[in-house]
């Protein structure tokens, strides 16, 4: 599932590139998709929903969506989106979700992909997130369909392109010693009459 391989001028063979490129200190790991036979829409949903989480969050999550045991709430796409429980789950607005079983088997099938392509790296898998998940538009798959009165009209099919980076999870960083803060004349008088109760 990784990504086109193309030839270059020498006849070698270099990978795709990735819209998003982690910094080199950073342990990372990727895995993309390109014209995958899931609807582009349903793809950008699924994304959406994984990014920020952890890996075996991610993993348990989108199994949940395959058993309708969670659901993947719906932002962008709406349009005839219908509204159900689980979307308060996701915070989803409207309650508006459902659950794309081609584009999260598709996903998920990319995410086992990148936590073996780290397994190889040596990382910890439990302790990486996924920072980058992307689905783009892929050229439209183009059928035909045989309408009344000897028409055809074309009959599309709108596959993505999905990308994946996964990163190992920063320490965080302890806040350091603010600068005090300058008070004025009349902020410093105001303080001493809370605390004292009165003027001196």
């Amino acid at each position: 599932m990784n990504g086109p391989v193309t030839l270059n001028h020498t006849g070698l063979a270099k990978m795709g590139k990735y819209s998003f490129d982690p910094d080199q200190a950073v342990e990372s790991s990727k895995a993309r998709g390109s014209a995958l036979r899931a609807h582009f829409k349903h793809c950008r949903e699924v994304c959406h929903n994984i990014k920020g989480m952890k890996l075996p969050k991610a993993k348990a999550y989108l199994e949940d969506v395959l058993q309708f045991k969670q659901a993947v709430a719906f932002t962008k796409f709406t349009g005839g989106c219908g509204r159900h429980a689980q979307g308060k789950l996701r915070n989803a607005a409207g309650s508006k979700c459902r659950w794309p079983q081609k584009a999260t088997k598709i996903v998920l099938d990319l995410l086992k992909n990148a936590e073996a392509n780290a397994e190889m790296k040596g990382l910890d898998v439990d302790e990486l997130i996924v920072k980058h998940s992307q689905a783009n538009r892929a050229p439209y798959q183009r059928r035909r369909t045989y309408r009344a009165h000897g028409r055809i009209n074309p009959y599309m099919a709108s596959p993505a392109h999905i990308e994946l980076v996964l990163v190992k999870a920063a320490e965080p960083v302890a806040k350091g010693e603010s600068a005090p803060v300058k008070l004025s004349r009349k902020q410093a008088a105001r303080l001493r009459v809370t605390a004292g109760g009165g003027t001196a």
